[in-house]
Formats: C-alpha cells, structure tokens, sequence
C-alpha cells in the first residue's frame, strides 16, 4: 500500500525539545596575547580577482583606500579563508589565493615559518559526516579545511611545502604562499582554502593576501602566477569582490558581525582556572553539580558573563568586522588544577558545549534535545591531565558539535579526598565554527 503524502509528513522526527542546565557560568579568566594577527577572511566568497587585505603603505597605490599601513615585527600569525565559485557555469578558472612579504628597509629579513598549514575544502578536507567525538591521536579525522589546519598547527605542524625560513631582501617581496582554488570538475563548481602561519621576524615586513585568476601560456594552459603578477596586482587592483555585509555599530541591537579584514590583536588566550584570583586550585562544584566557562564569547552572546572574547581590530577595512568575532585561529590554553574539598573521593567530568546562544541566561545554559541540525563547532581538541601513577597522558579528540549540543566528556578523573588533579586543554578556534561554546566542569559524584 502506498502511504499518501500526509502520512509521510506526519512520520517526520519531532522538532527538539529545549531543555535548561541550571550551572553557573564564569567569565573566562586571562586574556589575549598582544599577538598581532594578519586576519584575512572578508571577502569569504571571490568572484572578481584583487587586493583581499593589504597592510602595504599607501603610497604610489592605484587604491591607497586598499592598503592599511601595518608593519609586522616579531612574532605575528597570520590566517587566511576563503572561498571560490564559478560565477557561471562556464566560467572554471581557476582563481589564485597569494600571500606576499616585502621588506621595506635596508637588511635582510629573516621570516622563520614556526608552523604552517593550508588545505583545500576538495579534495583535502570534505565537509563530511563524522560522529560527535572520535579520539584522533594521528590528525586523520577532520571535515572541512578549517578543521584540518586548525588540528595541524595545534600539533605544531609545518607542512613540507613550506620552507622553514624566507630571507627577504632589501626593498623586495617573497611569496609566502601561491596556490590555486580549483573549482573544474567539481559539483558544485565552489571550493575553499584555509591557510594559517605561525611566524617570526627580525625586521619589519609587510603583508598582503591576493586573489587572480590563474594566467595562461602560449598555449593556453593554465599556470600559477609569478612574484611580478601579484605585485603588479598589488600595486594597481582594487579591493576583491562581492564585498561581505558590512557590520552593524557595536551596540546595536539587530546585529550583523561581518567578516574580517584587518590586522587582530592576539594569538593564544591563557588562563589558569581557579575559585579565587590568588588561590591555586579549582574548588570542584558539588555533587551532581557543574560550572562552565564560556569560550568565544561575542557581542550579545556571553551566556550571562558580561565578558566580549572577540579580539581588537588594530587597523581594518571600513566596511568589515569591528572585531574579531569568533576569534578563528585563536588558541585557548586553559589549564585546570582541579581539587576536592571534601574528605570522599568524587568523579569530575571535562567536556566542551555549545548551549543555544544568549546574552543574559535565565536559570541555566540551554540545549537542545536532540540537538538542532546545523554544525556549530568542528574541530580538534588536545588533553593532557596526570593521572593517577603521576604520568602525563596526552589525547587528541575531534568534536563535531551541533546547535545546543550538551557534548561528551573528554576526560573522567576520580579525585580523592582533599587531593587535586591537572587537567590542560587546547584547541585553535576553527573557521566555520559559530561561537561562543563552553568549558564545562561537572562532579558526577551520586550519594
């Protein structure tokens, strides 16, 4: 019997049903480095070729407005997302991403790449189906570019593309990075690459990411292009379009966060986690009870604590974020010297949450159950905890975490009476990821 089309709508899944975890949530304690960070990420989507961010002078520029005078010096990062797309069916060239570093003084600068990663969406790192939680102690598990880079430099990872240092003469410019977003033979014809730098000068450089479509030669093939292509397009285009939708002012009510373009300030936000400022340790929550605290918190969504996480913009292009929002590429390092006030052994679970998103919360953090459909966080997530012998034990995770998504423990620690346990966590806040998420310590222990 064929079932008429009523039937087959009333037999879809019921919508999810909100539920409310009354815990509280603390600001984050620390802060972000001072860290500059050349912040590349708007326009996401390139359909017309030019400058996507350059902290060059503006001088002898066709568009000075396209050039944000920023010198790195130093420790700098440097992360880069992007996306192509055939703007017709027809039209499948390949569009280029560059990055290049010039050197305005009168010595060599010596640029050491600490650690560097670039993939592709296809076919490097496929937005595919993965399980909430698979431990990955090899870096084989990701879904989408973001994800993949993010795991590699949280392993402190070069890839073998990349030379370990650049040394850029007087007056002149090295390529840091050239390589293409294929959309041929794709279906759809869009693809996106996520590249992220961790980088150390001795003099003052500046940078710029580019975007052409890839030149021909004199037979028509394609080829990647050279130094003197992109500084001739540094020199002469305007910014790359469509432009992204310009942010709201901070403060507004109807919030649109934008894209970033610019130079961000901080690179690693470290914190110790303790019940007071000057003690040492962490008071576990009593039994049956959990605190939080929240990660990446954002304009209208700090879950109750007040505390905007988003990094400074340091110089910007007018119509893109006034803030960091997301903090993409950020590395939170929290550590968490756990003790146990009580004379009775209790069982503590460490996980990470991504509770539906607030700015006040009322009685709890909220979820969903089951969680909605839409991925809020993808991304790899380093333990490392002493356990009971006094060893060190290191765990990788992958966490693909959905809207309202309560999340699994990472780490169960049975802490004695009167005794405490460390606990340090990592990750590097991937692209695509929507904030804010929270750090979640609960006391399993059941009378």
């Amino acid at each position: 019997m064929i079932l008429p089309f009523l039937t087959l709508a009333q037999a879809s899944p019921p919508p999810p049903i909100e539920i409310v975890q009354p815990q509280e949530v603390r600001p984050l304690p620390g802060r972000l480095d001072r860290v500059p960070v050349f912040n590349s990420n708007s326009p996401e989507l390139i359909l017309n070729p030019g400058i996507l961010l350059s902290t060059f002078p503006a001088i002898g520029k066709t568009y000075p407005y396209a050039h944000l005078n920023y010198a790195f010096e130093g420790r700098f990062d440097l992360f880069a997302h992007h996306v192509a797309k055939a703007s017709t069916p027809d039209d499948l060239r390949t569009l280029y991403l560059g990055i290049i570093l010039y050197n305005p003084g009168t010595k060599p600068v010596t640029v050491k790449i600490l650690q560097a990663a670039t993939y592709l969406s296809q076919p490097d790192a496929p937005f595919i189906q993965l399980p909430s939680q698979v431990e990955d102690a090899e870096g084989q598990t990701y879904a989408g570019p973001g994800s993949r880079v993010m795991g590699d430099i949280a392993r402190g990872v070069r890839q073998g593309i990349f030379p370990s240092e650049l040394v850029i003469e007087p007056g002149n410019s090295q390529i840091l990075l050239n390589l293409p977003i294929p959309v041929r033979d794709l279906d759809p014809p869009i693809n996106g690459r996520s590249s992220y730098f961790r980088l150390e000068s001795d003099g003052q450089v500046y940078a710029a990411s580019l975007a052409m479509f890839a030149p021909t030669d004199e037979t028509g093939e394609e080829r990647s292009p050279t130094l003197e292509e992109w500084e001739t397009l540094l020199q002469t285009a305007d910014l790359a379009t469509p432009r992204d939708r310009a942010p709201s002012p901070l403060g507004a009510n109807a919030i649109i966060y934008g894209r970033v373009a610019g130079v961000s300030e901080g690179s690693v936000w470290q914190a110790r986690l303790a019940t007071e400022e000057t003690y040492p340790y962490l008071h576990l929550p009593p039994p049956g009870q959990a605190i939080s605290y929240g990660l990446s918190t954002l304009e209208t969504g700090t879950l109750g604590t007040h505390q905007i996480q988003s990094a400074a913009m340091l110089v910007r292009y007018p119509d893109t974020a006034y803030k960091a929002h997301g903090n993409y590429g950020v590395q939170y390092s929290l550590t968490l010297p756990l003790y146990n006030p009580t004379n009775e052994t209790q069982t503590v679970t460490v996980s990470l949450q991504t509770p539906i998103k607030q700015d006040q919360i009322d009685g709890g953090l909220r979820f969903f159950d089951p969680p909605a459909n839409a991925v809020f966080f993808r991304g790899t997530v380093r333990v490392r905890f002493v356990d009971e012998t006094g060893t060190w034990q290191t765990r990788y995770f992958h966490l693909v975490q959905r809207r309202g998504e309560q999340g699994q423990p990472l780490v169960t620690q049975e802490i004695p009476g009167k005794q405490w346990r460390l606990i340090k966590l990592d990750f590097l806040y991937p692209p695509d990821a929507t904030p804010p998420q929270v750090l979640t310590i609960k006391n399993d222990k059941i009378f």
